[in-house]
């Protein structure tokens, strides 16, 4: 839901980018980074029976998250584009309803949380503690954005001073949080229960480990000296994706026993492994497009009129043609532009781009032109009529060249295929779990 927003935005704003930290953005991220912690945290409670306190606690958390979203998105508190609505009403009612059943919840947790306690007992270099880390770093990732959020908020509330959190803060604070989560992300499959390997666990992770520092200094001897950190970027997202596919590896016992006896393992691997791996791999893809599309993006502006051309990286854009067109409520100004690389070995593309105007509410949007270029995406957004020097018609063209920027909704995208993999393993079905297991075995010992 979050990369379709993203690419709403991305597609209809036209303002050249997928992701600004907007306060409705992080409203909306906020219940994800919950929800990605409580799953971690049901995981340990469902193998081992440890953290059922923390548990409960974060999926509170989730849903006072999610209610919190809701009001900050429909109050009218935010001045956003993507807020819905500015309906005080409406936003006293949800604020009602999160205090209500987030307090209650919270109230009852703090009197019975003494009595949700458990036995079972793992050392820290276990797949328990990797998943305990998992948690601490997602949650503290929660809190900074939860404050980037609200701050200028209560600010205003209490002092009546404006400010305005944005990229830099979440930047400094945020992205080392999760950077730190992402390295630790891959040990954790390949770890025990109750006790882990750490030495073999990085044995096993030895080739994943050479492939992403070797793609990190690949990426730093191609970038710019000065993008050191994007080429580390790059290293991450890899790092993600090849361990992902090392843990495939490890559990089918790939090039340690007969390709056949690989293949009938791969088949036996449960759902939820498979689930795993791909949503995995799904945040190293997201990090590999954001990390690129965001270090070498180029964009350019200018005033173009007919037949006039303007280049960003390796692609340049002509504006062919304007014409006006009449839609059902709206009269737009519609550019046909052709997409050409500046070295000229690519086939030409046309895209078109309007420029939207709605008489009744005196709004104007835009539609804008996207090329798809392999992994790249070529972005041209239609501007306001102006006039050249020598008087002739002329419209403000801005030109994205986004590298990369495919891989950003890719990610998302198996990712959720993952979570969707995961939900069809049959062991989740209702009366599959450890329970009925243990008590379809208990009814076959007491028939013996």
């Amino acid at each position: 839901g979050i990369a379709l927003g993203s690419f709403w935005a991305y597609y209809e704003l036209g303002w050249g980018g997928w992701w600004f930290w907007d306060p409705v953005e992080n409203a909306s991220f906020l219940p994800w980074l919950a929800g990605a912690a409580l799953l971690h945290s049901a995981i340990v409670t469902e193998r081992r029976g440890a953290l059922a306190g923390w548990t409960v606690f974060l999926s509170i958390l989730a849903y006072s998250f999610s209610m919190l979203g809701a009001f900050l998105v429909r109050s009218g508190v935010l001045t956003s584009v993507h807020a819905f609505a500015v309906d005080p009403e409406r936003g006293m009612m949800l604020l009602g309803i999160l205090g209500l059943a987030s307090g209650a919840a919270l109230i009852l947790f703090a009197f019975r949380a003494p009595a949700i306690r458990s036995m079972a007992t793992f050392a820290p270099v276990s797949r328990e503690g990797m998943l305990v880390l998992n948690n601490l770093f997602l949650t503290a990732a929660a809190a900074t954005v939860l404050l980037g959020t609200l701050y200028p908020l209560l600010l205003e509330a209490t002092t009546g001073a404006t400010i305005s959190v944005g990229p830099p803060y979440f930047n400094a604070v945020f992205t080392p949080l999760m950077a730190v989560a992402c390295i630790l992300l891959p040990a954790g499959p390949l770890l025990a229960w109750k006790r882990g390997d750490a030495k073999g666990a990085v044995q096993r992770l030895r080739l994943a480990m050479v492939l992403a520092v070797a793609g990190a200094g690949l990426a730093f001897l191609l970038f710019d000296p000065k993008k050191a950190l994007a080429a580390a970027g790059v290293g991450l997202g890899l790092w993600l994706v090849f361990g992902a596919i090392a843990e495939v590896a490890e559990r089918t016992k790939l090039a340690r026993v007969p390709f056949a006896e690989t293949v009938r393992r791969a088949r036996n691997l449960p759902l939820g492994a498979w689930g795993m791996a791909l949503a995995h791999a799904g945040v190293g893809i997201f990090i590999l497009g954001a990390v690129v599309e965001t270090a070498f993006k180029v964009e350019s502006a200018r005033a173009l009129p007919i037949g006039g051309e303007i280049s960003a990286g390796p692609w340049k854009v002509q504006l062919k043609d304007v014409q006006i067109i009449e839609g059902p409520n709206y009269l737009a100004e519609q550019g046909r532009l052709a997409v050409v690389d500046v070295a000229g070995q690519k086939r030409e593309r046309e895209v078109t781009s309007e420029r939207r105007f709605f008489p009744a509410g005196g709004q104007t949007t835009t539609e804008v032109g996207l090329d798809f270029r392999g992994l790249d995406d070529v972005y041209v957004v239609m501007g306001e009529r102006t006039a050249t020097d020598a008087g002739e018609p002329a419209w403000v063209v801005r030109l994205y060249w986004n590298p990369w920027a495919r891989l950003i909704f890719v990610g998302p995208a198996l990712m959720a295929l993952g979570g969707l993999v995961s939900l069809l393993d049959r062991r989740l079905r209702v009366g599959a779990g450890p329970g009925a297991r243990r008590r379809k075995t208990e009814g076959k010992v007491a028939k013996a």
